[in-house]
């Protein structure tokens, strides 16, 4: 990879410059820091998820199949049956479902797989919304491919809009990313929004990796999947969803997933595990074939969530109106400046959390459009992030007060 690859490859990754930028800032307010920056659940997972690691103790020894155990696919192809009502038919769990070692790297995995097939048709690029979920942009780079940003703002109810997508570049996609629930605006995909994008992938013959890591955590109705959308063609034709236990779970540290869909690209994935992945452990499997059987335990975390955000519309709501997201965990506070506002966070409360610009892209008007935003991981337990949005609410009110009271007098100025 030359210099110049390396150097947009290190533009993409938003906590190194979050490292950067409160670099010989100390944490103030006499307060214990708090990582509100990293969307990592800070609870345990359920006991019986330890306790079948511990049973599988024997398992240590030996190297895990790429393609995991039949016990594992079948408990993750039931698992997507009951969450978004699928047929038998449609998922064949021996070809179209792969465990991975965490999403993030199935979803690193799949722009190797896509632009190495696409790029000798002259189909090297990788569409994302605009702001993103850094891995897309990176692997979309270390594949040689071009990431571009599609407009993902209020305009378009914080997802890319399939019908706004220039042509060329829909002729020139290898693949494209989607994430419903949104990392970060939590916005949630209707079954509309994936019958158009399906609709334009097969016909361009690219990949969708739909990102759907956050689909157990939402306030109302559970989100649509794009395989019920698939479902309508009886195909999983150029689809690829991906699943994590990260957070439907509360086990980051188990680095455990599935990636399932268009059995194509799914032994692809695999052939990439097979030579430069991590196939998951079989005691990890264990743990994670029991915990996709169970959903008592989603519905307890989903509840403290909803708590949290409760927590959120009490402290921050008289600042900002209404906070709580569709889905997912963050909340995604427009405060004009993510990076001062990540700064006096920082500084005045010892709250780090992430400037919404790092996870953006600047348009072809210059305007970067997460720059006026900050992304807060509501990833404690309720009553820690009581006093902690309290907190926020003490440095944070004044700074939009400033700003009303700014944009009055410049409002006032042009009358």
């Amino acid at each position: 990879m030359n210099q110049d690859r390396v150097e947009s490859l290190a533009q993409f990754h938003p906590f190194t410059r979050l490292n950067k930028l409160l670099e010989g800032v100390l944490p103030g307010g006499g307060n214990t820091p708090l990582l509100l920056s990293l969307g990592e659940p800070q609870f345990q997972p359920p006991a019986f998820a330890i306790e079948a690691i511990a049973n599988a103790k024997d398992a240590w020894s030996k190297y895990p199949p790429t393609a995991g155990t039949e016990a594992f696919r079948v408990a993750a192809k039931a698992w997507l049956g009951r969450r978004y009502h699928l047929e038998d038919k449609l998922i064949d769990a021996d070809r179209m479902i792969l465990p991975v070692s965490g999403t993030r790297e199935a979803l690193f995995h799949v722009a190797l797989s896509a632009v190495s097939r696409g790029l000798p048709n002259g189909k090297g690029r990788v569409l994302m919304g605009n702001p993103f979920y850094h891995t897309y942009a990176g692997a979309a780079v270390v594949a040689g491919g071009e990431p571009a940003f599609l407009p993902a703002g209020p305009e378009t109810g914080f997802l890319p809009d399939p019908d706004a997508v220039p042509a060329e570049l829909l002729r020139e996609a290898a693949l494209v990313y989607l994430c419903s629930p949104a990392n970060p605006q939590g916005a949630v995909a209707d079954r509309e929004f994936w019958r158009r994008w399906l609709a334009l992938a097969r016909s361009h013959d690219f990949v969708i990796a739909a990102d759907e890591c956050y689909a157990e955590i939402y306030s109302d109705a559970a989100p649509v999947g794009a395989l019920e959308a698939a479902q309508e063609s009886g195909s999983c034709d150029n689809l690829l969803v991906f699943h994590s236990l990260s957070k439907r779970s509360s086990a980051p540290g188990m680095r455990s997933g599935f990636v399932a869909g268009d059995a194509r690209h799914v032994a692809r994935i695999a052939q990439l595990i097979n030579y430069g992945g991590v196939a998951v452990p079989l005691p990890v499997l264990a743990a994670s074939t029991a915990l996709w059987s169970d959903e008592a335990h989603v519905a307890v975390n989903r509840a403290r969530y909803q708590a949290s955000f409760d927590l959120a519309d009490k402290h921050l709501g008289p600042i900002f109106g209404a906070v709580r997201p569709a889905g997912g965990f963050f909340l995604w506070l427009d405060v004009g400046d993510g990076e001062a506002a990540a700064s006096a966070l920082w500084r005045e409360a010892a709250i780090k959390v992430l400037p919404g610009g790092y996870m953006g892209r600047p348009d072809a008007s210059g305007n970067n459009p997460g720059a006026a935003f900050i992304r807060v991981a509501l990833v404690y337990e309720p009553a820690l992030l009581d006093g902690a949005l309290a907190r926020m609410a003490g440095v944070l009110g004044p700074i939009i007060q400033a700003r009303r009271a700014a944009g009055r007098t410049a409002a006032a100025g042009r009358r």
